[in-house]
C-alpha cells in the first residue's frame, strides 16, 4: 500500500454496506446542497475505486467482508504494471475534480475538493517522474520495505481471525505471498539498473532480516505460528501449521532465497554513499520528498538552518533543566548520555523488565486520558493497544510507530515500541514517547478525524505527515501544559525529544544535500540529543532511505504553534483552547490549509 500514502490506514464509508447512511457524510453534505451532494458523489467513487484495486486496503479498513468477502484472500498488485495502473485510475480522478467546478459548494465542500486535490497530485510525482513507488520511499526492497519487511507484520496484526474462514483466507494470502516477493524481486532488479538501490549498510540490514524470516523450520516462522496461535485463541478446529507450512517451505523459502540471492549480488554494486544525492535525479527526488513531507516550499537550505536555530534554543533550555539537577559536566549530548546510563533510569534487559516497561506505558496513557477533557471539548473511545515491535523486524524498525484502529471495531489502534535494547528508554524518555504516540498525540488525533461526522470518509482516511507529526509533536508539549511529566528530569525528556527532532532536519539535510555519511551522520545526533548510539543509528538509517519523512516533525510542529499563537493573539480572552483543539475534527491537511482554517474559523468568532 505505499503507493497509496494518502489512505494510509483505517476508515469506512457510506457505501459499506451494514453502515448507517451518515456514516462517511460530513454534516455540510447532510444539509443537501447539490453541489456538495454532486462532490461527495465522487469521493465515494473514488474511495470504491481504491478498495476495488486494493484488497490490503480492504483489510486494514476492516471492510473485506460481505460483498468485499473476496479482498480477504488476496494480496495487493505490487507489479510496475500495477503502479502504472493506480497512476491511469489516480489521473483520472484527478482530472474529475479538477474539472469540477468550485462554484456552487460550500466552504467545508470547497476545502474538501481543494485537499484531496492536493492529495492525488502528490501521488502523482513519484511514478509519473520518477517510476518509484514514492518519492519518500525511494527503493522497492530495504530494511523497513518490501513484502518481506510487510506482510508477516500485515498478516498479524491486520488481517483478523475469528472463523475458519478467515483461517481459509489466510491461507490463501499466504500462497499468494511467493507470488508477491518474487514480483518485488523483479522490481527491484529493473529499478537497480536504472540505479535505485538501497545503499550497503541497508541491504546488510535487510539481508539480515531476509535470514531471520527463512532460516528457521517452516512450522517455527512467524508466518505459520501467528495463524496457529490465533486459530487456538478463538478455539477454530482444524490443522493450519500443517499447510502453512508447506507453503512456507514450498514456495515462501524458495522465493525469499532468489530475493536474497538479488540482494547479495546488489551489496556489491550499489553506488557508494548514504543519501539520494547518488541516484539518477536525486536532487529532484529529494526536493519533491521535502515537499511532500512538510507540505511546504522550504528549500533544504531553509530547513538545515531552521534545524540548527532549533537546536540551539532548546539545548539552552535544556542546559537549565540538567544543572539544576546537578548535571554540569560536559555538553548537552554528554550529560544526556551519562543520564541515560543511570542505572536508575533502566529496566532490566529481561522479559520482566520489557513487561515493566510496556505497564508504564499503559500507565502513562491512563494517567493522560484523566487529564485531556480541561483542553479537548471531545475525547475520542477507540480503544488503545501498546505492543512491543515484533523480534523478527526490529533490527530494521522504527524505535516507536502507531497503527491506527478500523472502526468497524474490529482491531485496535497499536501504538508499537521497539524493545530490541532497553537501553534505548532510559525512563525519563518514556512519557513524551507515549504522548506522542498515544494520547493526546497519534491516537487522539486520528481517532477524532475517523469518529468526526465534519467530514467525508475520503478525508478521515486521509494522511499528511507534517500535520500529524506535528500535532504529535506539540501534543509533547501540550502534555507539558497539562502537568504530564511528573518531575524535571522527565521534563527534560521531553525536550531531548524536541530536540532531536530539532537535530533530524540538520541530519536529514545534511545526509540528502551536503552528502554526510552514515557514521558522521550518527555522531552528529548522538552528540547533539544524547540518545544511544544503536538507536541513533537505526534513526539515521531510516532517514538515509526515506528521504525527507523525518523533517515533517518539527516543520509541522511550529506550523501548529504559529497557528495557536496567531489564534490567541487575535481572540485574547476570548481564546478557548478547547475550541481551537476542534479544528482536528476537520482531518488531516497540508500545513498551509491548517493554518487558514484556524484563521478562517477565528475571524468567524470575532464576527
Amino acid at each position: 500500500m505505499d503507493r497509496r500514502t494518502f489512505i494510509a490506514s483505517a476508515g469506512t464509508t457510506a457505501l459499506i454496506a451494514g453502515l448507517g447512511p451518515a456514516a462517511g457524510l460530513s454534516q455540510a453534505f447532510a444539509g443537501g446542497a447539490a453541489a456538495d451532494a454532486r462532490l461527495n458523489a465522487l469521493f465515494d467513487r473514488i474511495f470504491a475505486g481504491t478498495l476495488d484495486a486494493s484488497p490490503e486496503f480492504c483489510t486494514a479498513l476492516g471492510y473485506d467482508k460481505g460483498d468485499r468477502a473476496a479482498a480477504k484472500s488476496r494480496l495487493d498488485d505490487n507489479s510496475d504494471a500495477g503502479m502504472r495502473a493506480d497512476l491511469a485510475r489516480t489521473k483520472a480522478w484527478l482530472a474529475e475534480l479538477e474539472a469540477f467546478p468550485a462554484a456552487g459548494l460550500s466552504e467545508a465542500g470547497a476545502l474538501n475538493r481543494e485537499i484531496v486535490t492536493y492529495s492525488l497530485r502528490n501521488q502523482t510525482v513519484a511514478s509519473e517522474r520518477f517510476g518509484i513507488d514514492s518519492v519518500v520511499r525511494p527503493y522497492r526492497i530495504f530494511q523497513q520495505g518490501g513484502a518481506y519487511f510487510q506482510q508477516p507484520d500485515f498478516l498479524n496484526d491486520a488481517h483478523v481471525i475469528a472463523t475458519k474462514t478467515d483461517c481459509d483466507a489466510y491461507l490463501a494470502r499466504l500462497d499468494a505471498l511467493a507470488g508477491v516477493l518474487d514480483t518485488d524481486t523483479a522490481v527491484q532488479r529493473e529499478r537497480s539498473a536504472r540505479g535505485i538501490t538501497a545503499p550497503d549498510f541497508s541491504i546488510d540490514l535487510t539481508l539480515g532480516q531476509l535470514g531471520k524470516l527463512r532460516n528457521l523450520p517452516a512450522e517455527d516462522n512467524p508466518l505459520v505460528r501467528s495463524l496457529v496461535r490465533r486459530a487456538k485463541e478463538k478455539g477454530i478446529e482444524g490443522d493450519f501449521s500443517a499447510p502453512a507450512a508447506k507453503v512456507v517451505e514450498a514456495k515462501i523459502y524458495p522465493a525469499l532465497d532468489r530475493q536474497i540471492a538479488l540482494m547479495k549480488q546488489l551489496r556489491a554494486t550499489t553506488a557508494p554513499g548514504s543519501g539520494v544525492w547518488r541516484l539518477r535525479d536525486g536532487d529532484a527526488i529529494y526536493a519533491a520528498a521535502l515537499a511532500q513531507a512538510t507540505t511546504t516550499s522550504l528549500s533544504p537550505g531553509e530547513v538545515h538552518k531552521m534545524g540548527l536555530d532549533q537546536v540551539a534554543e532548546i539545548s539552552a533550555e535544556l542546559d537549565s533543566i540538567l544543572k539544576g539537577q546537578g548535571l554540569t559536566q560536559g555538553g548537552i549530548g554528554e550529560r544526556l548520555t551519562a543520564l541515560n546510563r543511570d542505572p536508575r533510569q533502566l529496566y532490566a534487559d529481561s522479559a520482566e523488565g520489557r513487561a515493566a516497561l510496556i505497564a508504564s506505558l499503559n500507565e502513562s496513557v491512563k494517567a493522560m486520558y484523566a487529564k485531556l477533557p480541561q483542553d479537548f471539548a471531545h475525547v475520542p473511545t477507540a480503544p488503545l493497544e501498546i505492543r512491543a515491535v515484533p523480534v523478527e523486524i526490529q533490527d530494521g524498525a522504527s524505535n516507536g510507530y502507531y497503527k491506527r484502529a478500523t472502526l468497524d471495531g474490529t482491531r485496535p489502534a497499536i501504538y508499537f515500541i521497539n524493545l530490541k535494547d532497553v537501553g534505548d528508554w532510559p525512563k525519563y524518555t518514556l512519557p513524551s514517547l507515549t504522548f506522542h504516540e498515544g494520547v493526546p498525540g497519534h491516537h487522539l488525533q486520528i481517532s477524532l478525524a475517523q469518529e468526526s461526522k465534519d467530514i467525508p470518509t475520503l478525508r478521515k482516511i486521509g494522511f499528511f505527515g507534517a500535520y500529524s507529526e506535528g500535532w504529535a509533536l506539540y501534543a509533547e508539549q501540550l502534555a507539558d501544559e497539562l502537568k504530564g511529566y511528573a518531575d524535571p528530569l522527565e521534563r527534560a525528556g521531553y525536550l531531548q525529544s524536541f530536540l532531536f527532532r530539532a537535530a533530524r532536519l540538520v541530519v536529514d539535510t545534511g545526509i540528502h544535500t551536503k552528502r554526510w555519511d552514515r557514521d558522521k551522520a550518527t555522531a552528529y545526533m548522538v552528540d547533539t540529543t544524547g540518545f544511544a548510539q544503536p538507536r541513533s543509528q537505526r534513526e539515521v538509517e531510516r532517514y538515509c532511505t526515506q528521504p525527507g519523512q523525518a523533517c515533517s516533525y518539527k516543520v509541522g510542529h511550529m506550523a501548529w504553534m504559529r497557528a495557536r499563537a496567531n489564534a490567541q493573539k487575535a481572540l485574547g480572552s476570548r481564546f478557548d483552547i478547547r475550541q481551537f483543539h476542534d479544528v482536528l475534527k476537520s482531518g488531516a491537511m497540508p500545513l498551509t490549509v491548517m493554518e487558514r482554517l484556524v484563521e478562517t474559523r477565528t475571524k468567524a468568532l470575532l464576527a
